[in-house]
């Protein structure tokens, strides 16, 4: 099993697990990744999913020696790997990476794709596909433009550097940078901040924030504006005024 997944209450715990390898990601963790995320995306149950590996390391990115076959058969056409919130289906739940170690390659892709990143002190962060022969191609150079600074990105992507977790946090590719041990509870934490909020509302926050994006300000506050909608009709609205008026924590239902 490449991936473990545990389910917490509301949160699922997705844990890359090729340890011996610094969790480098073959193909066989890609599909076990992505049917993972289609089962989080349909589960009523999971509200926020978090993100992390096995061991030292986040993950160390793609196994080349497992992908080298896959490469050489599609140079000449898209490269075609499972969905996963990464590419290929949009996943309007929160995820959290919380990066436990080096994270380069596809390693960072996958941490790239989450919407919170937090950082142990001795992450190290990098894409470093241009010193073997190739480029990123998992999203590093589509979402590492849009996170930080597009000459941070330029310097990274060009030439291969890796960073620290310090320097992560302070160029904003990392909400926070916490001690090893004390990792996986702000991950909790933060989870289970997020929660506390009606999931309905959240994931129409994100959903608003992912298509929005790409749109010029007039479209994207229309979509924005039809969303609302949905939401005030949805149960847990009726329940968070309910709770507001009288005073108490809403009990949201996720309807």
């Amino acid at each position: 099993m490449n991936l473990k997944v545990e389910k917490e209450g509301r949160m699922a715990i997705f844990t890359l697990n090729r340890p011996d390898v610094g969790n480098a990601i073959n193909l066989e963790t890609v599909q076990e990744f992505s049917n993972a995320m289609l089962d989080f995306r349909d589960d009523d149950d999971s509200w926020v999913g978090i993100v992390t590996g096995a061991g030292k390391a986040f993950s160390s990115g793609a196994d080349i020696k497992d992908f080298l076959p896959v490469l050489e058969k599609s140079r000449l056409k898209p490269w075609v790997v499972p969905v996963t919130p990464i590419r290929g289906f949009h996943l309007y739940k929160p995820l959290i990476a919380a990066v436990n170690g080096v994270a380069y390659g596809g390693g960072m892709e996958l941490a790239l794709g989450c919407d919170i990143r937090i950082a142990s002190e001795n992450a190290r962060f990098g894409q470093l596909e241009v010193t073997v022969g190739m480029m990123p191609g998992w999203g590093g150079t589509q979402r590492l433009p849009r996170l930080v600074p597009w000459n941070i990105a330029a310097e990274m992507i060009f030439t291969g550097k890796s960073i620290n977790a310090q320097e992560a946090y302070r160029i904003g590719l990392v909400n926070s940078v916490v001690p090893l041990d004390k990792l996986m509870e702000a991950a909790r934490q933060m989870a289970s901040e997020i929660c506390r909020a009606a999931p309905l509302a959240v994931r129409k926050s994100k959903e608003a924030m992912l298509m929005g994006i790409n749109m010029p300000l007039e479209y994207g506050l229309e979509l924005e504006n039809s969303l609302v909608g949905y939401v005030t009709a949805s149960e847990d609205f009726a329940e968070g005024i309910k709770a507001f008026r009288e005073k108490r924590k809403p009990d949201f239902k996720g309807r």
